[in-house]
């Protein structure tokens, strides 16, 4: 399979399987705190003689965020962050694609937490496309974004007594994309 980004035309899908939508956030403004979330779809259709035609959307089930603490994990689903049973799902859907060069792409798009749309844009690296031993045509695309976690109302904190607080405003997304061309 080509390795130009141009001639990878055609419509994706999101292998959850192989595939990090995480997260790292300050803990006690000390050491890194790192999530994600294990149950997720996403489409994405590529227009190499077009990239501004190409498009990305993503959605997320919030209740699956893993960052290997079940207490904190807990405390993640409830009202003080997501707020799981009111808003279950994170959502992004692209609104522009713009080919940067041969190994990179910008996405900008709206991305959706708790009811809350704030646009971002996301520069991903293109890592590689290959067939796998099943004959799947696979694209990879690695990128991140840092993000204050109060725009989309995520706004729980605790003061520590030393000075500073629990958890950092700032997030960053980070992303390790694979995805199967549909037949």
């Amino acid at each position: 399979m080509s390795t130009d980004l141009t001639s990878l035309s055609g419509d994706y899908t999101i292998d959850a399987s192989h595939t990090t939508l995480g997260f790292v956030a300050r803990h006690a403004m000390i050491t890194k705190v790192r999530g994600s979330f294990t149950d997720f779809s996403g489409e994405a259709h590529l227009d190499g003689a077009n990239p501004s035609a190409s498009s990305v959307e993503v959605t997320i089930n919030v209740d699956s965020v893993d960052t290997r603490s079940k207490q904190r994990d807990e405390h993640l689903r409830t009202a003080d962050f997501f707020e799981i049973e009111k808003y279950p799902t994170i959502t992004f859907k692209s609104t522009a694609v713009k080919l940067i060069d041969n190994s990179h792409v910008e996405i900008t798009g709206d991305l959706t937490i708790k009811d809350v749309t704030k646009p971002v844009t996301i520069v991903f690296e293109f890592t590689g496309a290959a067939t796998d031993p099943f004959g799947n045509h696979r694209i990879g695309f690695e990128g991140s974004l840092d993000v204050n976690r109060k725009d989309w109302g995520l706004t729980w904190n605790a003061a520590l007594e030393a000075g500073g607080v629990l958890v950092s405003e700032k997030v960053k997304l980070e992303f390790e994309i694979s995805a199967i061309k549909k037949a």
